[in-house]
């Protein structure tokens, strides 16, 4: 089968559909990418709508990509025939692109969120009012323009309009190969315990949390907790956490040198906000410290449990004490420590191999769907 992977998305920031081609080329399948992208990260897009008056810029980087796009696809077609069009995440106008160019072929959207649901989450607009309307449009277009749409926890495909279920198929998040490979290495009980966090500091990564917990943990010399990105929630954070002078901050690292970071580490955290986007998503970092070998701890939600099982250990959402007192027993106990180690490493490579993770989405692919025309 030949797939074509379309669109303005960046694996660097979303890694997300590096995943499902990494799949499906294990699988065999041919994929030819044609990918231009968008200057312009998930923030900052939803960031517009607190300055309309922006969108102009949008529109004109999204020509700018778009007008090249189309010379991809063409010599796509040229080359031979497209059996499935991959639509990567953010791709809520160029699933609509790819419909215009491609209107017998399958096209699959990569829906890992929705545009209303990211601005509530961070408190970019309401549950009503003119934005909100605007968003839910936006997403109810892009899912028009798909055969079949990618969502990664049942919660998230329940949530999608009645006569969208039907066409959506749920992979996990997974990690690509490059996670597998980067192993956290044993280390002498007399170390101390290392702990990597890595996000946005959006508010669903519950970071006023992680901070308290870190506070909690400044007269424990035993764990070493290195903090890595910035965004919304940083300052608070790091605020909260200034008693820790265990805690190294570090603004970003380059999308490539990720995994060997954090397989560094002995424990990588989740999330732990309370909102209600996150008791329904299982973060991609998630996925990834488990891959490299590390053991996860987490918040416990039910899309959490169900995605991820006993590769991660849960603590209740928003409980800084009971994430502090995790992490204290993991320092103490070396041998539970490696036993989580061992657990997260064997379940990843059982469910989360790019492979394993895209292969609902070949057989539902493989299955005849109704295009648009």
């Amino acid at each position: 089968m030949r797939w074509l992977a379309f669109g303005t998305y960046d694996v660097h920031r979303h890694p997300r559909v590096a995943v499902l081609i990494d799949g499906l080329r294990e699988s065999g399948d041919e994929v030819v990418e044609v990918n231009d992208p968008l200057p312009l990260d998930t923030a900052g897009r939803v960031q517009m709508l607190r300055q309309p008056w922006r969108l102009p810029v949008l529109a004109w980087q999204l020509g700018r990509c778009w007008s090249r796009l189309i010379a991809g696809a063409r010599r796509a077609r040229k080359n031979g025939q497209v059996d499935a069009v991959l639509v990567g995440y953010l791709g809520h106008f160029d699933v609509r692109l790819a419909r215009f160019l491609f209107r017998k072929t399958p096209i699959v959207l990569d829906h890992l969120v929705s545009a209303a649901g990211t601005a509530t989450d961070r408190g970019l607009a309401g549950s009503g009012g003119a934005k909100q309307k605007l968003l839910r449009w936006i997403d109810r277009k892009a899912l028009d323009s798909a055969d079949v749409v990618v969502v990664d926890t049942p919660e998230h495909r329940e949530a999608l309009p009645a006569d969208v279920v039907t066409r959506a198929v749920v992979t996990p998040v997974g990690a690509t190969r490059a996670w597998f490979v980067a192993q956290t290495p044993d280390r002498p009980a007399t170390d101390p315990l290392r702990v990597v966090f890595v996000g946005l500091f959006t508010p669903l990564h519950g970071t006023a949390y992680l901070g308290d917990a870190l506070a909690m943990l400044a007269d424990e010399p035993g764990i070493a907790v290195t903090m890595v990105g910035k965004g919304q929630d940083h300052a608070d954070c790091r605020e909260r956490a200034a008693a820790n002078s265990h805690v190294e901050w570090i603004e970003w690292v380059a999308g490539p040198e990720l995994p060997e970071l954090v397989a560094s580490h002995d424990v990588s955290l989740g999330i732990f906000g309370t909102t209600a986007k996150a008791q329904n998503v299982v973060p991609t970092k998630v996925y990834q410290g488990a891959a490299a070998g590390c053991a996860v701890v987490t918040s416990d939600t039910p899309p959490q449990r169900e995605m991820v099982g006993d590769a991660a250990l849960y603590v209740p959402a928003g409980d800084a004490g009971a994430l502090a007192e995790t992490l204290r027993n993991l320092a103490a106990d070396r041998g539970e420590l490696k036993q989580a180690k061992v657990t997260a490493r064997q379940h990843a490579e059982e469910h989360f191999y790019p492979a394993r993770v895209v292969a609902a989405l070949r057989d539902r692919v493989n299955t005849p769907v109704s295009t648009r025309g």
